[in-house]
């Protein structure tokens, strides 16, 4: 499968065989992921790979017990990483300044731009994979489950095995909703519903309107799915998180 088909075929798999991933598939798969773009080719970010049973059993209580996670024979968490380059920096007689929100941006960037390489690459391979939003909810678990030194935050993980299901693509906008030529472009409301309305009558959106008993498909994302209460609560979290891995000396 050609590069192209492979992003233009992406689709997230909930569902794996218990198959094993070979250990050089997984190298190759790796080694795609470190040849991503990086911010002044520092790579700062690290890739915790999980295979062991009990360990993914602990990492499913965390990830609000997503059943992907046990049936994935290999869970990949991301991680933005400036101590490993701060302690090389030190080593060197090159005192680091990255002990600030901008690098904690900078570093967080690097990781999900590896996190795209790994996912194309192990699609490339015939495998599936799924991302998990939960990793920053739960960054202060994961952080004491994987003994994470400062400067190391988890930003995503990743699912990754044979699947065991071939779901529809997932809908997605037209280009032109996300799309603006040279500056850009504020949405008039006549064009907003023009742009949703494909998604807005999908058989599965009336379907999800009617089991959430709402009246339709953004009240489903600001009632049930991102609320705002949810959003602070995990805010005020993950900014305590940054902090104490020491990413918020901002003088």
């Amino acid at each position: 499968m050609d590069a192209l088909t492979t992003i233009l075929e992406h689709r997230s798999i909930r569902n794996f065989q218990l198959t094993s991933i070979d250990d050089t598939i997984l190298n190759k798969i790796l080694e795609a992921g470190t040849r991503a773009s990086t911010t002044g080719n520092m790579q700062v970010y690290s890739i915790i790979v999980t295979k062991d049973p009990e360990k993914k059993k602990k990492l499913w209580e965390y990830h609000f017990k997503q059943n992907m996670v046990l049936q994935a024979p290999v869970i990949l968490t991301f991680c933005a990483d400036f101590h490993r380059f701060s302690q090389w920096c030190r080593q060197r007689n090159a005192e680091p300044g990255y002990d600030n929100f901008l690098s904690f941006y900078t570093a967080s960037i690097d990781a999900l731009l590896v996190s795209q390489n790994v996912a194309l690459a192990a699609e490339s391979f015939g495998l599936g994979i799924c991302y998990l939003g939960t990793t920053t909810y739960m960054a202060h678990k994961l952080i004491e489950f994987f003994n994470l030194p400062d400067g190391v935050v988890p930003v995503t993980t990743i699912v990754l095995g044979y699947p065991a299901e071939s779901p529809e693509l997932t809908d997605r906008l037209p280009l032109k909703a996300v799309i603006h030529e040279e500056f850009y472009h504020q949405y008039t409301s006549e064009e907003i519903e023009n742009l949703y309305f494909e998604k807005e009558n999908l058989p599965l959106t009336s379907r999800l309107i009617e089991e959430n008993q709402l009246d339709n498909l953004a009240q489903i994302f600001t009632q049930k799915r991102y609320t705002k209460k949810d959003n602070v609560t995990f805010t005020k979290i993950f900014l305590e998180v940054i902090t104490k891995q020491g990413f918020m000396n901002n003088d």
